[in-house]
């Protein structure tokens, strides 16, 4: 009972009875939790934009390996053969190509 006194001492002060303190209190009340961008959803946005900036950063280091291995390709005529046999399975005439499948699957070995 007594903390209970305290409380309302404590909050019934003048400064507290202010019309604009009261307003300015119901405010930021609003802006923090109820509006459109409260708290909750900036923070979710910021997590959200973090994970973008982390995604981009990958998908800008797989460009630079995927050029480095184009600019490779095209000035190297024995990795362009490798890479068509591997990928596309071509041959060359007069040869036979065998493609082995087994019901396991195999690591990939890229």
């Amino acid at each position: 009972m007594k903390r209970v006194k305290k409380i309302i001492k404590f909050f019934n002060r003048p400064f507290f009875r202010n019309r604009y303190f009261i307003t300015s209190l119901a405010f930021f009340t609003w802006m923090l939790f109820f509006d459109q961008h409260d708290i909750v959803s900036q923070l979710k946005l910021r997590v959200e934009l973090q994970k973008l900036k982390d995604d981009k950063e990958y998908f800008k280091e797989e460009v630079a390996k995927t050029k480095a291995d184009y600019e490779d390709l095209m000035t190297k005529p024995e990795k362009l053969e490798k890479f068509a046999r591997e990928k596309y399975l071509m041959k060359k005439e007069n040869e036979e190509v065998f493609v082995i499948v087994s019901d396991v699957p195999s690591p990939d070995l890229n």
